[in-house]
């Protein structure tokens, strides 16, 4: 009977609630503190380890290298694995060495067993060099050469290396600036003379230009095009005196099995010796790494390198995808609301629109190609950029399809909370306005509108939270695995929105499941995806903050 009693009186619904949501964010925690722990602690300088493994049949092998992780399994897998272990030994414990030098050993993350191996050692001369190609290095320090001249061993070699690593990097950004800014600029002019003649061209053919101004432009067109191709040789010969100028010097390096490998110092980004560093410069080296990993760009397929596009894409195609989503949201939700006739028509939009939130995202990937890129796109490109055809310029996915595929995706969210918020406004407020004389339309949008913004402003953070995260609709409107520029630079119309972006979330997906070195890309996917979910942390903070100094502000204005 008590028990009976306990049941009606709803106890046990709200303790199977509170333990629900107590098993809820217990996963959340969970989820967020293994993608923070292991993003933030991939950059920490790891020690470089150095030891001797003796095989069963005598012969010796020297390791160095990072010791990425342990495992302690069954002797018989690693029997099975071909691994040669003794007969008296039940348990092996096996170590993953990143071990580096790709150019050297073709591979650079290497299983090796715990048995027979002699202590560790931590040689304060070991160094690493995260190189531009070929994964890290590993090894020790012999000589630098400058054009094939010694000019520093021993104890003046690190310093001295340093100094002309230092230089490398500053030639190698001058480059990056020619290259990407410079030259860029020249390439695009020389697109647009490009353009120019195949517009002539057709205006020839379409009778709409005479023989006369056609050569005059024509002649006008080829001057312009020998002043960028003498500008574009000037760049050029900068760039060749550059490159040589990068490989002027040479580092001799000894690998664990004693051979000497020449490193170009051009190729070489960072020189650390972590075992010979105090816990203030590996604090130092950890904030230099992490700022090059959200400012720099990928390198080696996406497995080094910075994230600096995929960010910018994000949190572009985001705002361009707010703006478009908004307006129309909110407007829709407003007649529905408001205006339209309420009956078995309206109810049946509104469930279309809730089953619209249901539909799988790649169905609005699919749509998105369909008719953004291949109907609306290729209608834009034969209006507008006929000369640039049979190369599209809309007609192609990027970031405005993608913008407006993730707008359709997320406008049921803002259409709901919406209304929502326009129905929890007090009758009261519209019936004291239309009583002090307003208009229905005047109530609307000077009372009734302002009072229902917090509530739009949810629907928005909710469809900012949900566009940050999608994926597969995107691989199919615009987002591409490495996209050779940022969507925005100062030629107008300064945002092209034709360009394809990269996004944080495809970005994890290609760099966990598409990578041809597994090992080096998973701590990136955990450091990508702590990325991504600090950036939409910060999204959804300031619309908060903005929705809540909305919602001060008219409480206060309707007290």
């Amino acid at each position: 009977m008590t028990i009976k009693k306990w049941f009606k009186s709803g106890s046990p619904w709200i303790w199977l609630n509170a333990g629900a949501i107590a098993i809820s964010m217990i996963m959340v925690v969970g989820l967020l503190s293994l993608i923070l722990v292991r993003g933030f602690s991939h950059f920490w300088p790891a020690p470089i380890v150095e030891t001797t493994l003796t095989q069963p049949d005598g012969r010796q092998v020297q390791l160095l290298g990072e010791l990425s992780r342990s495992q302690t399994l069954p002797a018989q897998v690693m029997r099975e694995a071909g691994v040669d272990i003794p007969s008296d030994i039940d348990l092996v414990t096996r170590h993953l060495i990143k071990q580096g030098n790709r150019d050297v050993w073709g591979r650079d993350f290497v299983w090796y067993p715990e048995t027979g191996m002699d202590e560790w050692r931590y040689p304060k001369e070991a160094m690493r060099l995260e190189r531009r190609e070929w994964g890290d290095f590993y090894g020790y320090p012999v000589r630098l050469k400058e054009e094939g001249r010694t000019v520093a061993e021993g104890e003046k070699l690190w310093p001295e290396l340093q100094q002309r690593v230092d230089r490398a990097n500053e030639l190698f950004d001058e480059i990056r600036g020619i290259e990407r800014g410079d030259i860029g600029a020249v390439n695009h002019r020389m697109e647009r003379v490009r353009l120019e003649e195949r517009r002539l061209d057709m205006d020839r053919r379409a009778g709409r230009i005479d023989r006369a101004s056609m050569e005059e432009a024509t002649v006008e067109l080829e001057a312009r095009r020998a002043e960028l191709a003498d500008e574009y040789a000037v760049l050029q010969q900068r760039l060749d005196q550059l490159y040589q100028d990068v490989r002027r010097d040479t580092l001799v390096g000894r690998v664990m099995d004693g051979r000497e490998v020449e490193i170009p110092v051009g190729q070489i980004i960072r020189a650390v010796q972590p075992n010979d560093m105090s816990v203030v410069s590996k604090v130092g080296l950890y904030v230099a790494q992490f700022w090059d990993f959200l400012s720099g760009y990928p390198r080696e397929a996406n497995t080094e390198g910075g994230i600096l596009p995929a960010i910018f894409g994000t949190v572009t195609m985001v705002f361009v995808m707010s703006i478009i989503v908004s307006p129309f949201g909110v407007l829709a939700a407003i007649y529905l609301r408001e205006y339209a006739r309420q009956g078995p028509l309206l109810r049946v939009i509104r469930i279309s629109v809730y089953n619209l939130a249901g539909v799988p995202s790649i169905v609005f990937g699919v749509f998105g190609l369909g008719f953004f890129v291949y109907f609306v796109g290729g209608a834009v490109d034969q209006q507008f950029f006929p000369a640039a055809l049979p190369s599209p310029t809309f007609g192609t996915p990027g970031l405005l399809w993608a913008a407006l595929t993730l707008a359709l995706l997320t406008l049921p969210v803002v259409i709901v909370a919406t209304e929502e918020g326009l129905a929890r406004i007090p009758s009261t407020i519209r019936h004291g306005s239309l009583a002090l004389g307003a208009t229905k339309a005047e109530t609307l949008w000077k009372v009734v509108v302002p009072l229902a913004t917090p509530a739009m402003m949810t629907g928005l953070i909710l469809a900012i939270a949900r566009a940050a995260g999608e994926v597969a609709p995107l691989m199919l409107v615009g987002v591409v695995k490495l996209a050779p520029t940022l969507p925005i630079d100062g030629h107008f119309p300064f945002i092209h929105l034709e360009r394809k972006i990269m996004h944080l979330g495809f970005h994890i997906y290609d760099v966990g499941f598409q990578s041809p070195n597994v090992e080096a890309a998973q701590p990136l996917v955990y450091a990508t995806a702590m990325t991504l979910v600090i950036l939409i942390v910060m999204l959804n903070l300031t619309a908060i903050s903005i929705r809540n100094r909305l919602r001060e502000k008219y409480r206060s204005e309707s007290d």
